[in-house]
This record gives C-alpha cells, sequence and structure tokens, in this order.
C-alpha cells in the first residue's frame, strides 16, 4: 500500500463531487488500478493525473480544487491533504481519520461529523460543524480548527464536538447548540449563542450579546484547563495558547433551556 497524489488535468466546468474518493479505499490500489475506476461518466484517469507517493496510507488532491464539493465525506481514516481550497461539505459525516485543507473551505465544514479531525490553514464558509437541511442534528463528535475567520451560525445544532478558530466566527455562533465546545481566539460575532441549550463558547470578546444571556460575574472555571489540555493533544502546533482559569461567564439561552454557557477570557 502506499499514498496517491490526484492532480485535476482542469478546471471543473461546474461543481464537481468527490465525495466518493476515500483515502482507505484509493491508497489500497496502485496507481494504474485508480486511473481506470469509473467517475462521472468516464474515468478517474480522464480527470485527474494519478501518481503515487511514499505517504502510506495519504491521499493528496491537488490542482484548482476550489470548485471541488464533498471532499473527505463519510472519512473512516487515513488521512487526506488537499493542496488548495475545498468545496461546500468538505469532512461532512466523517467518522475518522484526519483532512488537511491548506486553503480556504466553503460552507457546510465538517456538518454531520462524528469523529476525526478537520484542519483548514485559510477561512471556512457559514455553518461549519452545523446542521445539513433535512437532518436533526450538526456535528456531533470530532474537531475543527480553522486557522482564519469562520461565517456565520458556526455550530449550529451542535450536540459534541470541538471547533477552535484562530480568527473570528461571524453572527450566531452556536445557534442552537445542544453540546460541544466553539472555541474563537478572536472572539465572536454578533449575537452568539441564539437558542443555545447546553455547550460551551469560549473567546476574549463577544459583539451585541443577546438580551437573553444572564451575566453571571467573573469565576474561576478549573475544567477550562482540561479543554486545553485536550486541545494541544490534538492540535500540536495549531493549538492556540492555554486558556486562562478566571473568566466571566454568561449563562443562556434563556429563551431556551438556559444551561449553555458564554465565556469571555478577555
Amino acid at each position: 500500500m502506499s499514498g496517491l497524489r490526484l492532480r485535476l488535468k482542469a478546471a471543473p466546468a461546474g461543481r464537481l463531487d468527490l465525495s466518493c474518493l476515500h483515502p482507505a479505499v484509493l491508497t489500497a490500489e496502485g496507481a494504474e488500478s485508480v486511473a481506470r475506476m469509473p467517475f462521472e461518466g468516464g474515468t478517474i484517469g480522464d480527470l485527474f493525473e494519478v501518481s503515487a507517493i511514499p505517504d502510506t496510507a495519504t491521499l493528496v488532491l491537488s490542482g484548482p480544487t476550489g470548485a471541488c464539493d464533498g471532499i473527505g465525506d463519510g472519512m473512516r481514516g487515513g488521512t487526506l491533504v488537499v493542496e488548495g481550497d475545498a468545496g461546500q461539505y468538505a469532512g461532512r459525516f466523517m467518522r475518522g481519520g484526519r483532512l488537511d485543507i491548506r486553503g480556504a473551505a466553503g460552507s457546510y465544514l465538517g456538518s454531520g461529523m462524528k469523529g476525526g479531525l478537520i484542519t483548514v490553514a485559510g477561512s471556512a464558509g457559514s455553518h461549519a460543524g452545523g446542521q445539513l437541511p433535512g437532518h436533526k442534528f450538526g456535528m456531533a463528535g470530532g474537531v475543527i480548527r480553522v486557522g482564519g475567520n469562520i461565517g456565520d451560525r458556526a455550530g449550529d445544532r451542535m450536540r459534541r464536538g470541538t471547533i477552535v478558530v484562530k480568527g473570528r466566527t461571524g453572527a450566531a455562533a452556536g445557534s442552537r447548540m445542544s453540546g460541544g465546545t466553539i472555541w474563537s481566539e478572536g472572539g465572536f460575532g454578533p449575537g452568539a449563542g441564539p437558542l443555545m441549550r447546553r455547550g460551551t463558547l469560549i473567546g476574549p470578546r463577544a459583539d451585541q450579546m443577546l438580551a437573553t444571556f444572564v451575566d453571571c460575574g467573573e469565576q474561576d472555571m478549573v475544567f477550562l484547563r482540561l479543554i486545553s489540555r485536550f486541545v494541544a493533544q490534538e492540535l500540536g502546533e495549531l493549538a492556540p495558547a492555554a486558556l486562562p482559569a478566571r473568566v466571566r461567564r454568561y449563562a443562556g439561552d434563556m429563551a431556551a433551556i438556559g444551561k449553555g454557557e458564554l465565556l469571555l477570557t478577555g
């Protein structure tokens, strides 16, 4: 078994669905065999230059990949590296493995994921870790790390898992959350946590705090050390600086059951 590199020969004319390209499946085959596999009315070799690389169980996608959707969909293992941008639904329904996007990502990054690790060097679109239309919940496990900013409604209906954002979130981050953690190093955009039931939002500041969040004052929260330790183990050198033990806590959303919290570290 060896790794594979798939390089797009040309930019696709429209959106291109790559949800069927799984590292664990493709790296078990040789490059010539993969090139002959049926894909989009032809073969993989018609669209991609396929070559072997020495990294075992690693699939590398390169070329003009910004219009490619569903990259890493349903991954259960292995490593998938995107040497550029990814389209919508990257890492959707992931259960394991690692997806490294070295550019930006579109909307619904990691939506419905239950395990694994997603890293994005650039920014991500709306609904990262959020609920897909027609589904009951959003992210239910795993870790997402975004190196830039993130769009609106990150973590919508999130149940479990961790989202770490180096930049800022858009509006309504953590909307309808019922669990999990969103840690934004740059702070939260307007109206964070609408109808949040449970879960934790952490950042230095929040724009336009919702009136349905209650100021509980400054508190010493030992569990933040555990969060810092967990994130450091998962992300290594990409992890942010450890959280302070003392933060200002806001409980909410009181328009729901009010067991969520927004913790301000600044």
